[in-house]
């Protein structure tokens, strides 16, 4: 047994990636699925459609490569977090489409459990801030909103889940006794968790009105928690990594040691720095999280978390919603083409900002027009936006940490941008570092599973493994940086408070 076989459920695409005992991609698959949005600020997807391409991609990588399933020790999982699904146990068929982490619909919801004053002791169990963001306030509007649904839910006849709870439940069986669990590094982000105490917290529970009895078991992030049915890839093969999208990439960039930091550029931005076995509170707005949590009897990892809503998206949204690029990779070649941005901002708030300014009610905000300005200013404004809030949750994570941050390591398909990642390490003020790999979060999570598995014995040999490919060092200086962060904080006010529910 020679490869891990990592599946990655993404918010736009489903991937498999089969990885050696080196840890080298072997083999890799990838498929898009449909992005629904019912109505402004609504984001949802087909919980078949999610299904459906993550085993697609399973199967096409196995078939492309040659690779037997008996040659595969383990299976590992991560997934797009947050996003909400809700279904019947004895027919499998979700009750409703998935409510997609970007989904803003509960926003009125979450500012009047604020205005009430219960914004502390949330984060002092769960380590959130109160927002639509997160799976609590999603689940309880399907509850409330698709009919019989709670009534059903308090009988025990409807199953909650995040995308890896819904992919292990479709891979052991589904309804004929599927595996109904979630790891703790996403069940670390419903707003239901209690981060201390490792287990699902009664006081949420009542504050958002959730029965106990939809809630899926909660399990580690490394070691065998059920195993694929045979039809499905060729064998029985074991389950034994699961980590959310983001905490994986921290796994798979080897930041195991307290201090060291990640960004991950996909259709959001998330920075995560490991805090250790002490889950500390922020002062600035960001989160305090379940980094991944081992065998019982260990201690999880804690993390800071601070989250972008719109990074990869702010350059879809070049090609698919403005059209001045057919593809991704032509904003890199456009956006150099000019030497600034021309003073133009754009601050893309398209479903509200998230860390450290946390406005649900922000939308994407483009400021500066002239009649000078073109298609490449939008380009470079659009890669300075997403470097410059990124900027911000550095910042707010440097004051939390009360240490400096002496390099971020980066990946995620942005980071293949040598613009954007130069302009992040103008406007952060340190080395950014860009490993050989940079599909960290499937590595992340075929790590976990290896590890899980026997497969690979222990952290030291997973970081002898990382590799540089190249490090970006600031080329500005400080007075630059400065400058450029006030006119960045000027444009985000304005974006601030747009939309009414």
């Amino acid at each position: 047994m020679e490869y891990i076989l990592a599946l990655d459920q993404g918010t736009t695409s489903s991937r498999a990636i089969l990885f050696d005992r080196s840890g080298r991609v072997a083999g890799l698959a990838q498929k898009e699925f449909p992005q629904h949005f019912p109505q402004p600020g609504w984001v949802e997807h087909d919980a078949g459609d999610i299904w459906r391409s993550q085993l697609d991609v399973a199967r096409q990588v196995l078939r492309s490569t040659g690779v037997p399933a008996r040659a595969v020790a383990a299976v590992g999982i991560t997934n797009q977090r947050e996003t909400t699904l809700l279904w019947d146990r004895r027919t499998g068929e979700p009750v409703a489409r998935a409510i997609v982490w970007q989904d803003r619909r509960t926003a009125a919801r979450c500012d009047e459990l604020v205005a009430a004053g219960h914004s502390d002791r949330v984060q002092r169990a769960t380590g959130l801030v109160i927002d639509a963001y997160f799976s609590g306030t999603k689940l309880a509007w399907l509850l409330d909103h698709v009919p019989g649904a709670r009534s059903r839910a308090e009988k025990g006849e409807l199953a909650f889940g995040t995308v890896d709870a819904w992919l292990i439940w479709n891979l052991t069986g589904g309804p004929d006794g599927g595996v109904h669990a979630m790891d703790a590094s996403n069940a670390s982000r419903t707003l239901l968790f209690n981060i201390h105490r490792m287990a699902w917290d009664d006081d949420m529970l009542a504050l958002l009105d959730i029965p106990r009895a939809v809630l899926p078991k909660v399990v580690p992030s490394c070691g065998e928690l059920g195993r694929t049915r045979a039809s499905l890839l060729g064998a029985a093969l074991p389950i034994t990594g699961v980590a959310g999208d983001q905490q994986a990439a921290t796994f798979g960039q080897a930041c195991f040691a307290p201090g060291m930091a990640k960004n991950t550029y996909g259709t959001g931005c998330f920075m995560l720095m490991n805090t250790g076995t002490s889950a500390v509170a922020s002062r600035n707005r960001l989160l305090t999280t379940v980094a991944w949590a081992g065998p019982r009897g260990t201690a999880p990892c804690y993390a800071l978390e601070g989250g972008v809503f719109m990074a990869g998206a702010t350059v879809q949204w070049l090609r698919d919603g403005l059209q001045i690029i057919r593809s991704a990779p032509e904003v890199e070649q456009l956006a150099a083409s000019v030497p600034d941005s021309g003073d133009v901002y754009l601050v893309p708030a398209f479903t509200g900002l998230g860390a450290p300014d946390w406005d649900g009610h922000a939308r994407g905000t483009l400021v500066g027009l002239t009649r000078g300005t073109t298609r490449a200013h939008v380009a470079r404004a659009a890669l300075e936006a997403i470097a410059l809030q990124v900027a911000d949750v550095f910042g707010a994570m440097a004051r939390d940490a009360s240490l400096p941050l002496a390099e971020l390591r980066v990946d995620g398909g942005a980071s293949a941008n040598d613009l954007l990642m130069q302009m992040q390490a103008d406007v952060l003020g340190v080395p950014v570092v860009r490993p050989e790999v940079t599909e960290t979060t499937a590595l992340g999570a075929a790590c976990l599973a290896g590890l899980g598995a026997g497969f690979w014995q222990g952290a030291d040999e997973l970081s002898a493994r990382w590799a540089l490919d190249r490090r970006f060092e600031p080329l500005i200086g400080a007075d630059e940086r400065r400058a450029r962060l006030a006119r960045w904080r000027e444009a985000v006010e304005r974006s601030r408070g747009w939309a009414r529910d």
